[in-house]
């Protein structure tokens, strides 16, 4: 089942979009790790829906509970379970749901596979499910930052066309966060908070990306062959909700150049080895060798618009439905903390994977 996710460090997340709460089980956390809900808080708040306005209205605290897996604030190397209570669940707004199929979304894919589904807000197919990924992945940028000096960071890029050039060795997280769109430039960040705002008005919905950085990763973590560091990351960003797309280091636009023009060029400094550039993106044959990891993920517009728009019914009908209920115009700013949250989950995993293989 696709519930679970890391070898070593590994999480199970639970819960509907609309049910009692979400959550997850994160076995394989180190013990004698510092852990209380302060520690996990500030990211659920990052990631919360009614935080501004220009995310869903829904209002969740996203109030994260430890119920097991701690003894007096520090972990115990067993499970460890987080919990939030949903608290502004509204399954009334997604009747007419009950029988046909969203435009774009998992109702009909959900049905085709398990002959039934939980249409209020689409159950376990809502981006409320990342909850559970952010809680864990708290934990495991607390491991990274406290054991490694690892620094994780991502932050809105692009959205439609609207895009600023970002440098990953030198973006900061508070300018990151001084404004609602999570856009490190101030001037961008004015732009598309309008285009959002223009775009909500109009009932419709925006895509775009989400850069994502390490710092400080040491050389030597990954796998070869099918374990790749890079191809879990991907693994890891193309499992959220509306994401599309995933290249690291040039992507995509490294096939514009030569090999000449694209190779990392060595050089030995105060006894370790850099690159001159970073096309590589701080991964090559899939292990880490020591610079920066960069990368992007595209994310589509959001799949529910206050439009009517054409579809079918459970019968197979066809019939038309207009969007309902609480959304998102743009997942892109939400996405930032949760592009961060899989970021470290895959690192603290290949640490540990690592340190139980070569050290």
């Amino acid at each position: 089942m696709g519930n679970s996710f890391g070898h070593l460090f590994r999480i199970t997340t639970w819960g509907e979009s609309h049910g009692g709460g979400v959550g997850v089980v994160v076995d394989g956390c180190p013990p004698r790790l510092a852990l209380t809900e302060a520690d996990i808080q500030p990211d659920l708040d990052r990631r919360r829906p009614g935080q501004s306005r220009i995310v869903t209205p829904r209002k969740e605290s996203d109030t994260i509970q430890i119920l097991s897996g701690t003894f007096r604030g520090k972990t115990l190397g067993t499970p460890i379970c987080l919990w939030v209570r949903n608290e502004d669940a509204r399954p009334e707004a997604y009747e007419e749901m009950a029988s046909k199929f969203r435009p774009s979304h998992a109702d009909f894919t959900y049905h085709a596979k398990y002959g039934i589904r939980n249409w209020e807000g689409g159950g376990r197919a809502s981006a409320r499910e990342t909850v559970g990924r952010v809680a864990a992945g708290a934990i495991a940028r607390k491991i990274l930052r406290e054991r490694f000096g690892i620094e994780i960071l991502a932050c809105v890029t692009q959205i439609q066309n609207l895009k600023t050039p970002v440098d990953p060795e030198t973006v900061r997280f508070r300018d990151i966060e001084s404004n609602l769109v999570r856009c490190p430039s101030q001037e961008m960040a004015s732009k598309l908070i309008r285009l959002i705002e223009r775009t909500r008005r109009a009932g419709d919905s925006l895509g775009g990306i989400v850069t994502g950085i390490a710092r400080g990763v040491p050389p030597g973590w990954g796998e070869p062959v099918f374990d790749r560091l890079e191809a879990d990351l991907a693994k890891a960003m193309l499992s959220l909700p509306a994401a599309k797309g995933f290249d690291i280091g040039s992507g995509f636009a490294g096939i514009t150049m030569t090999g000449r023009q694209h190779n990392d060029l060595f050089r030995a400094r105060r006894g370790k080895v850099i690159t001159i550039t970073n096309r590589s993106g701080g991964i090559q044959g899939g292990i880490s060798n020591g610079q920066t990891i960069y990368f992007q993920v595209a994310f589509k517009p959001v799949a529910t618009v206050m439009h009517e728009q054409q579809t079918v019914d459970d019968r197979y009908r066809n019939t038309t439905l207009k969007g309902r209920g609480r959304h998102d115009p743009c997942v892109l700013p939400r996405a930032v903390p949760i592009v961060e949250a899989m970021t470290a989950l895959v690192l603290v995993d290949h640490a540990l994977r690592h340190k139980a293989q070569c050290q």
